[in-house]
């Protein structure tokens, strides 16, 4: 195993394994976190990871001993309680409970009336703040809360949100590289470590100093050289003209003796029309299920129609009921304004892999989809058998009570406006000194002052205090938690435990040593950071961590070199996603919503990635020196 060479079936079956698992990532042919848990179960299948292994007898000594101890640290169930997704967990609970109490609403305010009085004093301001929330609680909320603001004051100001939305994500990214707890990549390479050996405990402040630069960089940047780089994009609500789209929404009965009954809607002059359409029947109180085209009508049946106004006022001559037997075959004709609204399908949402036909979608919400946004391009026809994904922009027409219901839906993030919930304002004090006790003892045991506590304890004890004083009830924190997130990480956990145990990290240890040879250690580092950063813009920061970090601390360790400096920039390369819109959660959200094509990220994002990796290479082993 030392040889440099792939010894046993098990390693080959090990190394195909990883390619296919970022294959899958690319490809994305299943989910990821069923890909990530596959693998974890494919290395228990093929011997690599024992599972359920006894812990070591007292009566073993010396070889026997060690390798027993190493077995049982090999556990494939170990995985399940690595305090790494512990404490990414009670970080969702705890960014949860600072936004059912109004914290981070109250700070969406104060930025609304403050920043929206000219585009670079918003960019300034929305940099700042958000960069200093995602360092303490997940950057993904940050980002859902602040979008629909930054999308209602360029609504209102005639401004390009495709200006902002990349900077809001830009910003979410480098402002959780500054804690420990800001990013769960931070908390997935820190946790790997800590259990390699007690002296590569990381404290919850020790990244600050880099994360302090890579925001300061980054803010410069953006207002800066990244002002030129940002596109000017037209966001999917803005296809329609507002005066020219006004449509409303009829509602009209089929009368007894009209002539209507027992036609098929392809049949009627209703097809015929030209600025109104049915989008709808409803009989006997439930919406009909069959094809509107192959539709045939009765009495009573309830027709939804929407279409402009003069097309409405031919079916109605005075607005609310009106009989119109004589020409029509419709009595009770009423109408509504038809809203227009965007939404996002989130990353939990029931509707991703699935097409508005399969869903069923006029009929399951009662509203239309007007067009689609999907990578880059702006749908509006013959997008009703697309597959929707996470990041997807819906644009949707209805009733505003329909709207209301339908963005009540975990399926959709609501763009067109602030979300609006019920806050438990007066919990605020409690959640903000959670928040505070979590950082002030994790800043304290860092520093020696106290006794160190580990930051999984802390986390848990913060998450519970939260539940415990109703800042957050239970089910809201189960649905806070970002459950795919969780099982991806823990399967790539167990991924990397049986790289190392199975003796395929020591082989790719072994051969980077030996192709680096006697060069300078930082231009390794450099090395780990580029690859970091590369891996990360086509599968998830969390895999590239998990994988990583165990082959930095190999790799230091065969050079007799401190792994803490490699370590740090496996942490910040993982995070490092400006490049692309896939590589980081926050990225696929202003993807869609800012209208923004592939090639957008890589043309505002490239310059900023090569800046942020050469200052990080200079600077990492400054910083902890090898």
């Amino acid at each position: 195993m030392q040889s440099g060479m792939i010894e046993t079936w098990q390693q080959i079956a090990l190394v195909v394994l990883v390619v296919l698992v970022f294959a899958g990532f690319v490809k994305e042919w299943l989910s990821a976190e069923v890909v990530s848990l596959s693998a974890l179960v494919i290395c228990v299948l093929i011997g690599v990871l024992p599972i359920a292994v006894a812990a070591p007898s007292l009566d073993l000594t010396g070889d026997e001993l060690s390798e027993a101890i190493r077995r049982f640290n090999a556990d494939a169930l170990r995985v399940f309680a690595h305090p790494a997704p512990i404490t990414v967990a009670c970080m969702f609970v705890l960014s949860a409970a600072l936004d059912r109490t109004g914290v981070v609403e109250i700070l969406g305010n104060w930025f609304e009336r403050v920043a929206a009085t000219s585009p670079t004093r918003m960019l300034v301001v929305m940099i700042l703040i958000v960069a200093a929330l995602s360092g303490f609680m997940n950057n993904t909320p940050v980002v859902v809360v602040f979008m629909p603001i930054v999308l209602a004051i360029c609504r209102r100001k005639d401004w390009k949100a495709s200006r902002f939305l990349i900077p809001l994500s830009y910003a979410a990214i480098v402002g959780g590289t500054t804690t420990i707890i800001g990013t769960s990549t931070n908390l997935v390479a820190s946790g790997i470590a800590a259990a390699h050996s007690p002296d590569l405990v990381f404290s919850m402040f020790e990244v600050t100093k880099l994360g302090l630069v890579f925001v300061a960089v980054t803010f410069v940047y953006l207002v800066t050289i990244g002002q030129k780089l940002l596109p000017d994009r037209v966001t999917l609500a803005a296809l329609i003209d507002s005066k020219d789209s006004r449509e409303f929404i009829t509602r009209a009965y089929v009368s007894k003796d009209s002539d209507l009954i027992g036609k098929a809607i392809t049949e009627t002059y209703l097809k015929k029309m030209k600025k109104a359409r049915v989008i709808d029947v409803v009989r006997d109180g439930n919406r009909v299920q069959t094809p509107l085209n192959e539709t045939i009508l009765e009495e009573a049946d309830e027709i939804i129609l929407k279409g402009k106004l003069e097309e409405i006022m031919s079916l109605s001559k005075e607005e609310g009921m009106t009989t119109m037997k004589d020409e029509t075959g419709l009595e009770g004709v009423r109408t509504e304004t038809a809203v227009l609204m965007e939404g996002i399908i989130g990353p939990d949402s029931s509707m991703a892999g699935r097409s508005l036909r399969e869903l069923n979608f006029r009929q399951k919400f009662g509203v239309i989809i007007v067009a689609v946004h999907r990578r880059g391009k702006n749908l509006q026809e013959r997008f009703e058998d697309v597959k929707l994904a996470f990041g997807d922009t819906l644009l949707v027409q209805g009733p505003a009570t329909r709207m209301q219901q339908l963005f009540q839906e975990k399926d959709f993030v609501n763009l067109s406006e602030p979300k609006r919930q019920i806050v438990r304002k007066k919990k605020a004090p409690l959640a903000i000194g959670a928040l505070l006790a979590f950082m002030i003892l994790g800043a304290l045991g860092g520093a020696g002052v106290i006794a160190p506590v580990p930051i999984v304890l802390i986390a848990l004890s913060a998450a519970v205090f939260v539940l415990v004083t109703r800042c957050l009830e239970p089910s809201e924190a189960y649905q806070a938690i970002e459950w795919k997130v969780l099982f991806m990480i823990i399967g790539m956990l167990g991924l990397g435990k049986a790289l190392e145990f199975s003796g395929v990290a020591m082989l790719l240890a072994n051969w980077v040593v030996g192709t680096v040879g006697d060069a300078d250690p930082r231009i390794l580092i450099a090395a780990f950071y580029l690859l970091a950063a590369v891996l990360t813009e086509m599968v998830s920061n969390n895999a590239v961590a998990a994988l990583l970090t165990p082959l930095s601390i190999i790799v230091s360790h065969q050079l007799g070199l401190d792994a803490r400096p490699f370590i740090v920039a496996v942490m910040f390369g993982s995070s490092a996603s400006f490049v692309t819109p896939i590589g980081y959660q926050t990225n696929t959200f202003v993807y869609g919503a800012g209208g923004y094509k592939f090639g957008d990220f890589f043309r505002a994002g490239f310059p900023l990635a090569v800046i942020l990796w050469i200052l990080a290479s200079f600077l990492i082993p400054v910083m902890w020196p090898l």
